[in-house]
């Protein structure tokens, strides 16, 4: 018997073992952080500011590639479906959580297919219109809305989103009907908001603060409890008269599930103590981003939760995607 434990203990010792040399040599080879949205918003900014500390960090190239499409949902696809190593990340957001419950036939289960590592930042989203506008605040746009039922249209970063559910609230809330319209994300939308081909639309301060500050945009509302230390006079949508709101875009990094422990434990390790960086939070608080860097526990629970919110608030809103 004593023959056979320790030969069990040497098997056992031997499957560990490469195991063990994986993480401690992790990375051995560059590493990708997988943007479902096109190149400039949100998104894609908070990946490429750390993909490159990570970078310096690693020794090792960090590449940020753009998978946009469904809502944000191909590029997670392609991150459920890659090889457990740690080499492909997502750049994981709010709307995945939404997309669980809002798209009947996902090809992957968020809620178990990613393995969560670290929320990097909150952004709180804002309800923007043209500077052409009229309307100067909500009141006055939803006057426009009632003025002109069915002739007026939103924007937002894809459908099933964070912003695609907080017009279907906001249309609900107010009484109105703004038809939705649906981009690959948050750059092509805003451009046809400047140019006139939409009305409104909800994203995230990060994406169109340097709009704002441009003349280019008019922030009229943000949808979340607080408001933002980036743009400190905009009312919540509360403070405007619709009650309820409160929904921010979260951005956190995510891998394949069964990704090895040690390796999420070093990506958690390394991500926290850049975001601890006072240059880090100086550039992502001058955006509208607030640092977070949870537990990969915390941000399991986290998701959990948002989907079970989201849920509901679908329901309600009678959104279900094919």
């Amino acid at each position: 018997m004593k023959r056979f434990l320790n030969a069990a203990l040497l098997a056992t010792a031997a499957l560990a073992a490469p195991l063990a040399v994986h993480a401690q040599a992790w990375p051995a080879k560059p590493v990708k952080i997988v943007v479902p949205s096109p190149p400039g918003g949100s998104t894609d900014q908070i990946a490429r500011a750390m993909g490159q500390k990570l970078s310096q960090a690693w020794g090792q190239p960090v590449v940020v590639e753009n998978r946009p499409g469904a809502g944000l949902t191909l590029g997670a696809d392609y991150v459920a479906k890659s090889p457990a190593d740690g080499y492909t990340l997502l750049m994981g957001a709010v709307h995945h959580s939404i997309a669980q419950s809002v798209y009947k036939k996902l090809p992957y289960d968020f809620g178990k297919d990613l393995a969560p590592i670290t929320v990097l930042a909150i952004v709180p989203n804002v309800l923007i219109v043209s500077a052409a506008n009229p309307a100067k605040n909500v009141a006055e746009l939803i006057a426009q809305a009632k003025a002109n039922p069915g002739k007026l249209s939103y924007g937002s970063t894809g459908a099933g989103t964070a912003h695609h559910l907080i017009g279907e609230q906001f249309n609900d809330m107010a009484g109105t009907d703004i038809l939705h319209v649906a981009y690959k994300g948050s750059s092509p939308a805003l451009v046809d908001l400047m140019g006139g081909q939409t009305t409104m639309m909800f994203d995230t301060v990060a994406s169109c603060l340097p709009l704002i500050k441009g003349g280019k945009l008019r922030p009229l509302a943000v949808a979340t409890a607080r408001r933002s230390s980036a743009l400190p006079e905009v009312p919540t949508l509360s403070e405007a008269g619709l009650t309820g709101f409160d929904i921010a875009t979260w951005f956190g990094l995510m891998a394949p599930a069964g990704t090895p422990k040690a390796v999420v434990d070093k990506i958690h390790a390394d991500s926290t103590r850049i975001l601890a960086m006072p240059e880090m939070k100086k550039q992502w608080l001058e955006m509208g981003a607030e640092p977070i860097g949870n537990t990969p526990e915390q941000m399991a629970a986290q998701i959990q939760a948002e989907i079970a919110k989201f849920a509901a608030l679908a329901s309600k809103a009678k959104l279900s995607l094919d």
